[in-house]
Formats: C-alpha cells, sequence, structure tokens
C-alpha cells in the first residue's frame, strides 16, 4: 500500500512539472518573440535602413529642365538598395503632347535598382546630390511601408499636375507624411516668388521652352507662393530640407538631412543649340513687315488682302490652343488673358473680311479687334505675359488702326453687310 502511494505522490508530481514546463517555455516563447519582433522593428532591423533625397539636375530636354527628385531606399540587412521614382511615363502612349498639355498625364511610380538609377543620368551628363535623411527607426519603417503599399497596383499610378502633384511633391509626401515628429525650417520666411518667376529661373537658356510656358500658363500662375507650393521644382527642395529640422514631443530638435553628398557628379551643363533668335527677335521682324506692308499701302492707296488673311489666320490658330487651355486640368491655365489676343474669332471672320476689302466695303470687325486688343494690353497689369507678345499685339494693332483709317478716308460710306 506504501509503494502504490509512493508512486501516485511521483506520478501526479510528474504531471505537475511536466505542466508547468510547458507553461513556462509557452510564455518564454512568447516573450522571445515578442522582444525579437520588437527588436526588428525598433532596433536592429529599422537600423539597416537608410532614406535619402535624391537630387537630379536638369537636362537639355523640355521635360527635363526643372530637374528630378526621387527616394533611395536602402536596406544593408536585406542587400536592398533602389531608387524610387515618381517620374515614370511613355512617350508612345496615344496623344501624349496633347494629354500633358491639358492635364490628362498619368504618371507612374517606379523601383529600379540603385546602380542603374545613376548610370543613367551620369550618361545623360546629370548629376544626383544625396541628401541622407536623419530619421528615427520607427519613421524608416513607416515609410518603409508607406513606400510599399503606394507601389502597389492600384496604387502607383497618379495624375500629374505639374504645380501641385508632381515627382517632386510625390517624394516630399511620403517623406512628411510618415515622420512622427514637426518639420521646422531655420528661416522664417513665408513668402516665394511665383510659379512663373520660379520657373523662369530654371529655363533662361532655354527661351521657346520659356515662351510656350508662359503663352499657356495664366493669372493663377502670376501669384506668390507659400514654402510649401515652392518645394515643386527639386533643387528648392533639396535647399529646403538642408534648412530643415524634426521638433520632437519634448521641444528637441535634430537636422533633417544627417549628410549630404554627390553620388552622381558630372561637370556643368552643356546647353544644346536651339532656333538662334529668341521669342522677342520674332515679333520685331513681324512688326518689321507689318509697317512695311502698312506704309506700302499708305504710298499705294491700296489694300494687300493677303496680308491681314495671314495674320488673322495665324492669330486664330494660335487662339484654337489658348481657347482649348481654359478647359485644362491645369488650375494654372484656366484663366489666362491672352486669349483676348490669341482667340480663335479671327477664323470666323477671315473671309468675310478678305471679301470686303476685295469689294472695297466697311468692315466693323476691325473696331471690335482693335477695342479687344485695348482689353489685352489693360490686362498685364495682372497677369505676366509672354515673351514678345506686347509686339505681336502691337503689330495686330496697328493693321487694325490702319484698316478702320483707310476705310473711312478711301471708302464710300456704306452699310456693313
Amino acid at each position: 500500500m506504501r509503494n502504490i502511494s509512493y508512486f501516485c505522490i511521483v506520478k501526479c508530481l510528474r504531471h505537475i512539472f511536466t505542466l508547468a514546463a510547458i507553461c513556462f517555455i509557452s510564455l518564454f516563447s512568447s516573450e522571445i518573440k515578442a522582444m525579437g519582433y520588437t527588436m526588428e522593428q525598433t532596433g536592429v532591423y529599422g537600423d539597416s535602413i537608410r532614406i535619402s533625397l535624391l537630387t537630379c539636375s536638369p537636362g537639355n530636354e523640355v521635360y527635363s529642365l526643372y530637374g528630378h527628385t526621387a527616394i533611395r531606399y536602402t536596406d544593408m540587412s536585406r542587400n536592398i538598395d533602389v531608387a524610387v521614382n515618381y517620374g515614370v511615363f511613355s512617350f508612345s502612349k496615344p496623344f501624349f503632347v496633347l494629354r500633358f498639355i491639358f492635364g490628362l498625364t498619368d504618371y507612374e511610380m517606379g523601383i529600379v535598382p540603385f546602380d542603374y538609377f545613376c548610370s543613367e543620368y551620369r550618361a545623360e551628363g546629370r548629376s544626383v546630390y544625396q541628401q541622407e535623411l536623419n530619421l528615427t527607426a520607427e519613421d524608416k519603417l513607416a515609410i518603409r511601408d508607406a513606400i510599399d503599399n503606394n507601389y502597389l497596383p492600384q496604387n502607383r499610378v497618379y495624375r500629374y499636375n505639374y504645380f501641385y502633384d508632381n515627382c517632386t511633391t510625390r517624394a516630399r509626401n511620403i517623406i512628411f507624411d510618415h515622420i512622427s515628429g514637426t518639420v521646422i525650417y531655420s528661416d522664417s520666411t513665408d513668402c516665394y516668388p511665383s510659379y512663373r518667376s520660379l520657373i523662369h529661373a530654371s529655363n533662361e537658356d532655354f527661351p521657346w521652352a520659356r515662351f510656350g510656358n508662359d503663352i499657356l500658363l495664366g493669372v493663377r500662375a502670376d501669384r506668390k507662393t507659400d514654402r510649401a507650393e515652392h518645394q515643386f521644382l527639386p533643387l528648392l527642395l533639396q535647399e529646403d530640407f538642408d534648412k530643415a529640422g524634426i521638433m520632437e514631443s519634448d521641444g528637441s530638435v535634430r537636422p533633417l538631412v544627417r549628410r549630404g553628398e554627390y553620388v552622381v557628379q558630372c561637370g556643368p551643363r552643356m546647353v544644346a543649340g536651339g532656333f538662334p533668335l529668341r521669342p522677342v527677335v520674332c515679333a520685331c521682324i513681324i512688326l518689321f513687315l507689318v509697317l512695311a506692308v502698312t506704309v506700302a499701302e499708305m504710298v499705294l492707296k491700296k489694300k494687300f488682302w493677303f496680308a491681314d488673311a495671314f495674320l488673322m489666320t495665324l492669330d486664330g490658330l494660335m487662339g484654337i490652343i489658348l481657347f482649348m487651355m481654359l478647359f485644362s486640368e491645369h488650375p494654372a491655365t484656366s484663366t489666362n488673358l491672352q486669349v483676348l489676343l490669341f482667340n480663335p474669332v479671327p477664323l470666323f471672320y477671315v473671309v468675310r473680311v478678305t471679301k470686303s476689302t476685295l469689294k472695297k466695303r466697311h468692315e466693323a470687325f476691325w473696331k471690335y479687334a482693335a477695342a479687344v486688343i485695348v482689353l489685352f494690353l489693360v490686362g498685364g497689369f495682372f497677369q505676366r505675359y509672354a515673351e514678345g507678345v506686347y509686339v505681336l499685339a502691337l503689330s495686330l494693332l496697328i493693321r487694325c488702326v490702319w484698316n478702320i483709317v483707310y476705310q473711312n478716308k478711301y471708302l464710300s460710306d456704306k452699310r456693313n453687310d
């Protein structure tokens, strides 16, 4: 009996110790797992990640005049080193230029090996400057997760807007939106030049690209920008990153940029030769021809109908583009006072005006056209016009005034058809 009792006691103790061991091992395993997860997320793994802002110098193509921005993501523990690029597009898509003009261009987020990214810009002779960001492990992981989510097929395509939503603002936002602290700047500037003035600083050596921009941009491009708005240009965002700091909840501030260096360094940009004459020179040539034709008509006391037909046709064709831009999704083109000078209306009157000239009849079109040109000149107080446009306006106004004078002086007083 005593042996049986002893056996029962030993068996019970064995079960108790076994159950205790299982509980202890389970609990210890959970703690180890939790500790491992925490270390991976906030310690060892987070510290193996580097996130940098990449700023690429301008090129000579129209789409590259203002530089480019990307993000470098490096994970040393997983041997990952890639460039996250929000400026992927294809010229091969149907009607690319028209879609771009009317604000219907879709850009795509792309991820390529960092070495490939650098070799591409090195081949183009464009430098790449890297600013490694001074982020916490949690911030790096938050940005990593945001990039992963952004790269999902349903998220990677976005509607591009040159001023408000481009490759630079996208890169900035994905960084700033996932920093736990508050981004502050060492300077107190809060008012910056207009969008038009900012891009003028980048296209000074490309007058016809500037002319095209200024023709399409309206009144809204001339208002002053704030700090966030002026960061749409890559070089300006790079400068602001150097001035930026991150303020923690305890009031401490650390620099946003840990260090900066060139990862691709090329020589000064060689500006490719373009059309040799500036827009204002071409406009002055047109003015000279208009004056020559007008003086010849005064001397000969006759009208060269083809001169006005050519100017009206050219004016109307340019006007079609500006008129259509009023309906573009680009907000900065919606109110463009240059449409007063360049508009499609002359195309509807060119045949009628030509017939009136050949039949020596009065034509009221010239009075209306002159009044609209005067309104255009007044609009110059509210909007900055493209280079040479005032000269073109003077050319058209001279023809309007001369036609009015010619009709009143040399034609009999007839009623308009």
